[in-house]
């Protein structure tokens, strides 16, 4: 893949050694880390009990040339407006900030790379969904 946009689901099992995910992001151009993301990491490691090495590990992710945060903007809520509005019409609905990690990959025209299986309900994204396995 040449770029992807990485869910907070898909750092962790990159950071557990999950196989799949750790091949992608090392043969993955260009990774994109959305802000969201970032809170909900930064959100996790302070209620975990590894809170300084957890927030270590990121910055060091953080400083690999590949990988370069992205900050929510007026297009992404356009589109986060698109994919909330076509699943309130469907019946269906993700968490929040799924919404807006969804709208982020949606205006970079990335892959959403992703453990969550609730992605794969959104046909304007376009989605790597990883099965979870036990290794």
């Amino acid at each position: 893949m040449i770029s992807i946009l990485l869910d907070t689901s898909a750092y962790s099992a990159f950071k557990r050694g999950q196989s799949q995910v750790v091949e992608i992001l090392r043969t993955t151009h260009s990774i994109l880390l959305p802000t969201v993301v970032l809170g909900e990491l930064l959100a996790g490691f302070e209620v975990g009990s590894q809170t300084e090495k957890n927030r270590h590990e990121l910055l060091e992710f953080q400083q690999n040339p590949r990988v370069r945060t992205v900050e929510m903007t007026q297009a992404t809520a356009e589109r986060y407006a698109r994919i909330y509005s076509f699943l309130r019409r469907a019946g269906r609905s993700i968490p929040t900030n799924d919404l807006w990690i969804a709208a982020c990959a949606m205006e970079h025209g990335v892959v959403l790379l992703t453990t969550d299986g609730h992605f794969r309900n959104l046909p304007q994204v376009l989605v790597e969904h990883v099965e979870m396995s036990n290794e």
